[in-house]
């Protein structure tokens, strides 16, 4: 498979994906469809964080808003107010620490990045805040944009595609020409798994994954716990580290460059695993 690696520039620090990094989800929320609460109080986001880093992990996800399906809206001084704290109690802990903020409100992105984070990952691509792209070039950032329609309470019913990588890559494509045009030169793509997207249409999407390295953009693959693993394995998300391991390791063979998830040790089995196979076609 053809890939163009690309490295990004994370506070002066080059990072490159010629080997894939793995970043540590931190909810910072009482709702999120897997592990809502678990880091609510500053002190166990810090704790959670200290065991990502030192199970691997190379990146930080710190979001306070819940994007689950149906998760109730709150204030954009709510979101800031529940993430903030944390980013500056993990870089006071752990200096070296690269966070992004899971955000898709340009003014949480702006104090985040103030904070001490190192960039944007933007659920809705620029399309729920009209500011959000210009304000990454302001703030000279690398850039998650992941494909979305609707809101977290409206994804659900928007899954009628008239081509499904078509129309995600058609989506990728016009807004990396304006991300391009306003400055962004750092621009990761997340084909947004579970976002308006069936069961179905996750797994054809899983499966060609690779044609979206015709975007010329490191991707990132977000399956950690998602209900296409426990509704097809008919379990739970409590049940689904085994199921997001083996979509991991494909997702790995289909490119992908990061793997955010929830569970940092067994990523990090799995793209050990998956050099070892790389080498071995050599």
């Amino acid at each position: 498979m053809s890939k163009n690696w690309k490295s990004i520039n994370c506070k002066g620090r080059l990072i490159d994906f010629e080997i894939p990094k793995v970043m540590g989800i931190i909810n910072v929320t009482p709702d999120s469809f897997y592990d809502g609460g678990a880091n609510f109080e500053v002190q166990k986001a810090v704790d959670s964080a200290a065991q990502m880093l030192q199970e691997g992990a190379t990146f930080l996800d710190i979001g306070g808003y819940s994007s689950r399906p149906g998760a109730d809206d709150i204030s954009i001084e709510e979101e800031a107010g529940r993430v903030i704290p944390v980013i500056e109690a993990i870089l006071k802990e752990f200096s070296e620490a690269l966070i992004s903020i899971d955000t898709f409100r340009s003014e949480v992105a702006r104090q985040a990045i103030e904070a001490g984070a190192a960039f944007v990952n933007d659920i809705s691509g620029g399309h729920l805040d009209p500011k959000m792209l210009s304000k990454v070039a302001e703030l000279q950032v690398p850039y998650i944009m992941m494909h979305m329609r609707g809101t977290p309470q409206t994804m659900k019913s928007l899954t009628d595609y008239d081509h499904l990588i078509r129309d995600i890559k058609s989506y990728f494509a016009t807004q990396l020409h304006s991300a391009k045009a306003l400055g962004i030169n750092d621009v990761i793509i997340d084909p947004g798994f579970g976002f308006a997207k069936t069961v179905e249409q996750n797994y054809e999407l899983l499966d060609k994954l690779e044609l979206l390295h015709d975007l010329d953009c490191p991707i990132l693959a977000g399956v950690s716990r998602k209900s296409m693993i426990y509704k097809t394995l008919e379990s739970s998300a409590l049940e689904a580290l085994n199921g997001t391991t083996a979509l991991n390791a494909w997702a790995l063979d289909r490119g992908a460059a990061i793997l955010r998830v929830h569970d940092v040790a067994p990523a990090m089995e799995c793209v050990t695993l998956h050099q070892a196979l790389i080498k071995s076609r050599e």
